[in-house]
């Protein structure tokens, strides 16, 4: 049986380093499971959040040489086992311990978002075509990968940015054809849409294949435009004296 060394997080907020650990590689293995090895044989207080170990609940998010991951869906076969693998915490939230990190931020900022608000007296009637547009959206699984990977989260205050996930719930609610709520103020001002540069870097890393950037980022970008920038309907509104 072949082996492979890891280099895990060890730590919490304050301080911390990559503690080196061999495990032996089966058939079929993830990286979670040599957590679990580890946890089980060498270091019984390695805190690793997780679930399901079906690619299905978002939990066991981690960075395994240095790429956000699921790590129930990184197989230990395609990675390089002939030099150490790192796994480490997400980097854009603050570390608990060893891998588990703070992820609270983002229930806060979905709590800004409007919900559904169906159309009075509506025809609860859809076409295919708009289920299909708005399905993709509700494949998340909230593990934030897409979050973690965002450069304009890590580097700016979040305080300015929602991130890739909460502009995929907003697209998902404000292209729903039954849906009465504007919240393109909110994507504009609250959100921090404009600070996305459209790296697609959160497409990339999504585990559910959501294209977040083409069909959820840029659609949105371009309603905020419609309604903030556009030179026609600014002059209408100058005329007018319309909001």
């Amino acid at each position: 049986m072949s082996e492979a060394v890891l280099q895990v997080f060890r730590g919490n907020r304050d301080s911390g380093a990559n503690i080196e650990y061999r495990v032996p590689v089966a058939p079929g293995m993830v990286v979670l499971d040599a957590l679990h090895y580890i946890q089980g044989h060498q270091a019984p207080d390695l805190a690793v959040r997780w679930n399901c170990k079906a690619g299905k609940c978002g939990s066991c998010s981690a960075e395994v040489n240095g790429r956000p991951r699921l790590t129930c869906k990184t197989r230990m076969d395609a990675l390089p086992l002939d030099q150490p693998i790192t796994v480490s915490p997400m980097k854009t939230f603050p570390v608990i311990k060893d891998l588990v990190t703070d992820v609270s931020w983002n229930y806060e900022v979905n709590k800004k978002i409007p919900p559904f608000q169906p159309k009075p007296d509506t025809d609860w009637r859809m076409y295919q075509e708009d289920i299909d547009r708005v399905q993709e959206f509700r494949k998340c699984i909230e593990c934030f990968l897409c979050q973690d990977v965002c450069h304009v989260l890590r580097d700016h205050d979040q305080k300015q940015f929602g991130g890739p996930r909460f502009m995929v719930r907003t697209a998902g609610l404000e292209m729903h054809p039954l849906d009465s709520a504007n919240r393109i103020p909110m994507v504009k001002d609250e959100l921090g849409i404009g600070l996305c540069n459209i790296t697609k870097c959160c497409t990339e890393v999504c585990p559910e294949e959501i294209h977040i950037t083409d069909n959820a980022i840029i659609p949105l970008k371009e309603r905020v435009v419609d309604e903030y920038y556009d030179p026609i309907l600014m002059l209408v509104r100058k005329i007018t004296g319309a909001k």
